[in-house]
């Protein structure tokens, strides 16, 4: 099993300014980052790459799709549209040698129809991301869909949700992913959630319910580490926690407050993990 940082804390895009925070949490003990990609290019990436590389530091990406890049939709061409970015972002996270493209990539962020979800819409994301997960084949990537809380997403919500999806979509290399703040929100029980995601799950995001310092919060942490143990997962645990310092990204995603210094978030959060896996 290995832990890694979500560079969201710091930024919504990682460049060389950035390297000392990588070097940081290469220091504290993490085996990898995860980055929020949307922008850049295959140089951008190859060259992070190998400054990741030359540490021996995993690296995971987290994207979205925004409303003109709805692959549920109506538009066949916004789905289109879509699936060409689901493309671009797999082909720069090749350049990066990622392991994993996770996030809400089934339909817009924070996007709502003022309907509850219908078969088709879930029907056509399902036929997209599988044009996206055989295109991911080709890279060796493997695709995560995650359920968001209700207040961020209303297509996918909870592991039962996102189970049809993978089941749906039926390829090798899309999964699913598994976050304790939105469970937190939208499930009776951490464990059964895990439990009924189990035989897919690829990817784990450790998030508190206020997404500040893991274990400062109400998430029901003892269900989710014995719960892991049990369905022996052994794959990613990586924190994910905002703050403010990038205002523009933190107006977009409603983080109105800092909720934990960031120092704390990812020394106690590595600690805090440690710890609840050995326990």
């Amino acid at each position: 099993m290995k832990i890694g940082m979500n560079m969201l804390l710091w930024t919504n895009h990682v460049t060389e300014e950035h390297y000392p925070i990588i070097d940081t949490l290469k220091e504290t003990g993490y085996d990898g980052i995860e980055l929020y990609m949307g922008d850049g290019n295959l140089t951008h990436y190859k060259k992070l790459g190998k400054h990741l590389s030359e540490l021996e530091m995993g690296v995971n990406v987290v994207t979205g799709l925004s409303p003109d890049e709805n692959i549920s939709s109506k538009d066949p061409n916004i789905r289109q549209v879509g699936l060409d970015r689901l493309k671009w972002a797999i082909d720069n996270a090749q350049a990066l040698k990622a392991d994993i493209i996770c996030g809400p990539i089934h339909s817009p962020f924070a996007f709502f129809s003022r309907q509850p979800p219908t078969q088709d819409e879930r029907k056509r994301s399902a036929e997209m991301l599988r044009k996206a997960a055989e295109y991911a084949a080709e890279a060796n990537i493997m695709l995560c869909p995650e359920a968001l809380n209700r207040f961020e997403c209303y297509l996918y919500n909870t592991m039962a949700d996102l189970k049809t999806l993978v089941e749906a979509v039926d390829h090798p290399n899309l999964g699913a992913m598994y976050d304790t703040h939105h469970s937190n929100i939208e499930e009776k029980s951490q464990s059964q959630a895990l439990k009924t995601i189990a035989p897919y799950l690829k990817h784990v995001h450790i998030s508190e319910n206020d997404r500040g310092t893991p274990g400062s919060g109400q998430v029901a942490w003892s269900q989710v580490f014995s719960t892991l143990k049990e369905i022996g997962y052994d794959g990613w645990l990586t924190i994910e926690a905002f703050s403010t310092i990038i205002p523009e990204f933190a107006n977009a995603i409603n983080v109105w407050r800092d909720y934990s210094p960031p120092k704390e978030i990812y020394t106690k959060g590595l600690q805090f993990i440690k710890e609840g896996m050995e326990a």
